[in-house]
């Protein structure tokens, strides 16, 4: 199998490692790619966004199967385009990835199919965001109605904050605050069949005990050993089946991988979000405790075969990844500083780039993640430390508390 995969941060290098160890893949392209995808995949060049291009160099390449991994390439119709030219797809068309490119139209579908969720109001004048404000209380949790690369969440006790956000964004979703821990739930599905990956939890906050501004993502886990037991079973009943068929009532049916972000309140699992790709860094954590085969589950879901697909197989134990950040992150990142101790087994590239030498450079805000399992959380948490303390990269910072909580069991639930 001929695979081209979309895509060049941490997200798509754990995609790439996990497709190239599938025995099924003869060659792997990438496009645009990264210096850590280049050790495993054929790096071309592509704008990731025009579904013309992408569409042609699939064609051009002899593709059998097509993984768009970022949202703005799906939200564009890149999907669509890939497969009017008779080639296999994983992504949702342009129509099903609404539900992460507005957020007004995830509340939609989430009511019409009775998905439990926090109440809101989509605001698009100061008048309307201040009502609203006032509506739901402190804290104030403020969306960016569309793309915002991770960083559209403003969740704070400050009403001139949240109402600058307001105004910054121009349209907005104000939405009531949900209490209790959260949660990652990857989906993959065809459209109606749906198969759970683990559950996983990651942290937004750049600062250490969730304080700071929000980001893409400053590392994660899995499992999660403290889950309520029948979690994943409730919300495939209740959150995932509904918007599914939902969304195919809509004429917009979702095929692809459909991100569950939860809040396990005291009454229950909530959505936050829903998502229309793999999400990072939870991406690298799951997919390095998967044993199935990587590309012939996607290819299932993008063949419209996915529910004869095997059950998922999964290794033992607990993974771990860590962010290493550049200097500056998320407000003013920093790039172009020289990069040492990447090229171990276990660290995914996410933002680099190699100079005309071929000395490593950091190339965005979250510039590599340190991944590692272990027979548990601790092992996990400490080989992932470990590989963070042989990066060098000036100025860069990261947290010291990912998964911390949950390896010493002092993650609780409400009520």
């Amino acid at each position: 199998m001929r695979v081209l995969l979309i895509g060049g941060g941490g997200r798509e290098h754990a995609l790439a490692l996990g497709l190239a160890a599938d025995p099924s893949v003869d060659h792997l392209i990438a496009a645009p790619g990264n210096p850590g995808i280049a050790e495993v995949a054929e790096l071309r060049t592509v704008t990731p966004t025009d579904p013309d291009a992408v569409a042609a160099l699939a064609v051009e390449t002899n593709a059998d199967l097509v993984v768009v991994g970022p949202e703005a390439p799906l939200v564009a119709g890149v999907a669509d385009a890939v497969r009017a030219k008779g080639i296999a797809c994983f992504g949702p068309s342009a129509a099903a990835a609404r539900l992460e490119g507005s957020k007004t139209y995830a509340k939609e579908i989430m009511a019409a199919a009775g998905v439990p969720t926090a109440r809101a109001h989509t605001c698009t004048d100061p008048d309307s965001a201040a009502r609203a404000l006032d509506d739901f209380g402190a804290p104030y949790v403020v969306k960016d109605d569309g793309l915002a690369a991770g960083k559209g969440v403003v969740v704070t006790d400050d009403r001139a904050a949240a109402l600058r956000h307001a105004a910054e964004c121009g349209r907005v979703v104000i939405e009531e605050y949900l209490s209790g821990p959260e949660v990652s739930l990857f989906v993959v599905t065809d459209g109606e069949a749906a198969v759970p990956l683990l559950p996983a939890q990651d942290f937004k906050r750049v600062g250490a005990g969730d304080t700071g501004p929000n980001t893409g993502g400053m590392g994660a886990y899995a499992p999660l050993p403290w889950a309520p037991p029948g979690l994943v079973d409730e919300v495939m009943a209740k959150v995932v089946h509904p918007t599914l068929a939902e969304l195919r009532r809509a004429g917009n049916p979702f095929a692809g991988l459909l991100y569950v972000g939860l809040a396990i309140t005291a009454d229950g699992p909530r959505v936050i979000e829903f998502n229309a790709r793999f999400g990072d860094p939870e991406t690298q954590v799951v997919l390095a405790l998967l044993e199935t085969p990587l590309a012939g589950l996607l290819g299932a879901a993008a063949n419209g075969t996915l529910a004869g697909h095997p059950p998922l197989r999964w290794r033992p134990g607990a993974g771990v990844t860590v962010v290493v950040a550049s200097d500056g992150y998320p407000a003013s990142p920093r790039t172009g500083d020289v990069i040492t101790g990447a090229d171990r087994p276990g660290i995914i590239h996410a933002g680099t780039r190699r100079a005309d030498d071929g000395t490593l450079l950091s190339a965005g805000g979250r510039v590599l993640c340190a991944t590692a399992t272990g027979a548990d959380l601790t092992a996990a948490r400490d080989a992932a430390y470990a590989l963070v303390d042989g990066v060098r990269l000036d100025g860069s910072h990261h947290r010291r508390d990912i998964a911390l909580a949950a390896a010493e069991g002092r993650v609780s639930l409400p009520g």
